[in-house]
């Protein structure tokens, strides 16, 4: 491959506030990859099989972020089994012979946080939350968790919804309904994956001695509930957790460089996360 261009970007809309370029351009510099660059781009749904066909052999990589996790599945050769699993592609692999890989990293990214902080097994779990994230983190949960996970949803559909994708992945699921959604905070792992704000008001709920939050959120950080969680003594996984860990992924699958600089990535996006605080 020589030291020929080699390009990569993060595609998604709106798209101005990600940090994957953050962490790519990180990882480029450490591991000396001078010649690769990582760029962000604004592409909806409409707009995304066209800027697919217009890519040429520079093109290593893509990211993709929401709303084109599912609508780049029909412009792919071939998606792994991963990916296929909650039917959401984050990462495509651009090969040398011109096919086009897709995988999902944020399932073993959510697995390698949580391992990172100990917490790789659990008896139960709770998921707040009933969006594409949940049924990530519910891939996830099918991994790490021996008993059921409850899920906390606003709604009758959502509550479908997720008891569809449990059956889907071989999760023992049960819903309940958001009201109740403080009583999540008696399960060993609690996952939360509501937008910013969603969980401010359940913060004073959360008891003595909790155990594992992982909050998905990065921006604004700490969350209050995460806030709470850490000072009652639980352990808490944040986003930046999960970003950094499903982009190293994402580097040793473009790259073919192995290890991705994990320090350095996250570094850089504590950084960024600082300068914009």
């Amino acid at each position: 491959m020589g030291d020929r261009k080699r390009r990569a970007a993060v595609l998604g809309s709106p798209i101005a506030h990600s940090l994957s370029p953050v962490l790519h351009r990180a990882a480029y510099a450490e591991l000396g990859l001078a010649h690769w660059s990582y760029d962000r781009f604004e592409v909806d749904e409409a707009a995304l099989p066209g800027f697919v066909e217009g890519l040429d052999a520079s093109w290593a990589g893509l990211s993709l972020t929401m709303p084109l996790k599912r609508a780049i599945i029909p412009l792919l050769d071939e998606i792994s089994e991963t990916a296929s699993s909650v039917e959401a592609v984050n990462t495509v692999v651009l090969t040398e012979d011109g096919r086009r890989l897709g995988d999902n990293t944020d399932i073993p990214g959510m697995i390698a946080a949580l391992r990172e902080r100990g917490a790789d097994k659990a008896e139960s779990a709770a998921v707040l939350g009933a969006g594409a994230t949940a049924s990530s983190a519910l891939a996830a949960l099918s991994r790490i968790c021996t008993g059921p996970v409850t899920a906390y949803v606003r709604s009758a559909a959502r509550a479908a919804e997720m008891r569809g994708w449990g059956e889907r992945l071989g999760v023992d699921i049960r819903t309940a309904d958001w009201a109740d959604a403080a009583e999540a905070f008696a399960a060993p792992l609690v996952i939360a994956t509501t937008p910013a704000g969603t969980t401010d008001a359940l913060a004073a709920a959360v008891p003595d001695a909790p155990g594992t939050l992982f909050d998905v959120l990065y921006d604004p950080w700490p969350t209050v509930l995460a806030a709470r969680w850490s000072a009652r003594g639980g352990a808490v996984v944040g986003g930046l957790d999960l970003l950094v860990h499903q982009a190293v992924l994402q580097v040793e699958q473009m790259t073919g460089r192995t290890p991705a600089p994990l320090a350095a990535m996250r570094t850089a996006g504590e950084r960024a996360l600082h300068a914009t605080g």
